[in-house]
């Protein structure tokens, strides 16, 4: 479960900001939109992110990406052995004459312990790594270890284990990757490892359509055709069922629609609208994520969605048994309503004059619980949009007479 995610200097976010996934206490609206897993603090299943284009709110989306990125491929290098990956990576603010390191971290709960993970890193080397763990029964802290460019040391509890390899890590691969792949006693880097590497990550165009369907739609045919049925029936699709074929190796997708006699039409899947394959994507991973309690990032998650259709895929994520989170940029408003969301769930994005993008959530600002939030938001109180100015498409000369 994500409780923090803290980036610096990458991309547009020139200053270090922070997405906290802490509810705050104080509030009291909605509590079944909270995780409660039995601890002091609560925490949010979903967070929506509003900015206004070119804000940079999908940078905070491509962050997660590219610190996902080189946690996985810090010590193979598998796409291109000629560069590494924290070369390919590093993504600094570009807008000031100060050239400094990036970083990311994250803090995340399971297995009773919060775990706070980090690194600094240039296109040369890691600069500084460091992994934390605390016990949430006596919140007791310790050092897994911390790094500081070719220095390191270990915690007591991977010390014995750790220590002979201090000198074989290469600079630019990460403590956390390199001790992933070897057979330990210790579970502790390969858990956070898994952690990170499984949090479901999707830009604004969710990749490839087609290679995702194929990938994923038919085990979730096989398996769990049944919920996916409901799901399309719910959000009116007029699909009565779904199913596919393997035709010389290739597989094809279709869909059945039914007309006001009854008879029953086969519609190949990519004649769908992009609403319902989309919506269908959003099934693929929402569903993965609850079932295993995990973090989704969604980039644009409005897009092609109605807003009746973005609450229900949204609400999906307040199921009572799962940890899941969501977390998803969007331009839609509709949404930004106090009978919706709390005060906490709701974040904004926005960019200064010299192009740096800061993360601020509505709980910062003196907000009442019976506030419009939308109309507030499109008056500009709490900032994320767009600052427009006079524009006409005809020139001086043309004097209206044209």
């Amino acid at each position: 479960m994500l409780v923090q995610f803290s980036v610096r200097n990458v991309l547009s976010f020139k200053d270090q900001v922070t997405l906290d996934m802490t509810a705050i206490s104080v509030y009291k609206e909605h509590p079944y939109k909270l995780i409660n897993i039995g601890t002091k603090e609560n925490y949010l299943h979903v967070a929506s992110i509003y900015g206004a284009n070119a804000s940079g709110k999908s940078n905070l989306i491509y962050a997660m990406k590219y610190f996902q990125r080189i946690v996985k491929d810090s010590i193979n290098n598998e796409d291109d052995p000629s560069q590494t990956i924290i070369a390919r990576l590093f993504k600094p603010f570009l807008f000031t004459e100060k050239k400094d390191t990036s970083e990311f971290e994250i803090v995340e709960i399971f297995d009773d312990y919060e775990y706070s993970y980090g690194f600094e890193y240039n296109a040369e080397c890691i600069v500084s790594e460091w992994l934390y763990r605390k016990k949430l029964t006596t919140n007791r802290k310790t050092i897994v270890f911390e790094r500081h460019h070719s220095e390191m040391s270990f915690g007591a509890s991977v010390r014995k284990e750790c220590d002979i390899y201090k000198g074989t890590i290469p600079s630019d691969t990460l403590v956390l990757s390199f001790f992933n792949k070897l057979k330990m006693k210790t579970n502790v880097f390969t858990d956070v490892y898994d952690s990170i590497s499984s949090t479901l990550v999707l830009d604004s165009d969710f990749g490839d359509y087609n290679l995702m369907i194929r990938g994923q739609l038919p085990s979730v045919i096989d398996t769990q055709k049944e919920k996916l049925m409901q799901f399309l029936s719910a959000i009116d699709t007029g699909i009565c069922d779904i199913y596919y074929e393997k035709i010389e190796n290739r597989l094809f997708f279709f869909t059945k629609h039914k007309d006001s006699e009854g008879n029953e039409y086969s519609l190949e899947l990519y004649n769908e609208s992009a609403g319902t394959i989309k919506s269908i994507d959003c099934f693929i991973f929402a569903q993965a994520a609850v079932m295993m309690n995990k973090s989704l990032f969604i980039d644009e998650l409005n897009i092609k969605l109605h807003p009746l259709l973005l609450k229900f895929i949204v609400d999906l994520f307040y199921e009572k048994d799962t940890t899941a989170q969501l977390i998803y940029t969007t331009h839609d408003t509709t949404l930004m309503d106090r009978k919706f969301f709390r005060r906490d769930q709701i974040w904004f994005v926005q960019k200064n004059q010299g192009g740096c993008s800061d993360l601020c959530a509505l709980s910062d600002y003196k907000v009442r619980s019976d506030a419009s939030f939308e109309k507030d938001y499109l008056a500009g109180v709490y900032g994320g949009i767009p600052l427009l100015k006079e524009f006409q498409l005809k020139g001086d000369s043309d004097n209206g007479n044209g």
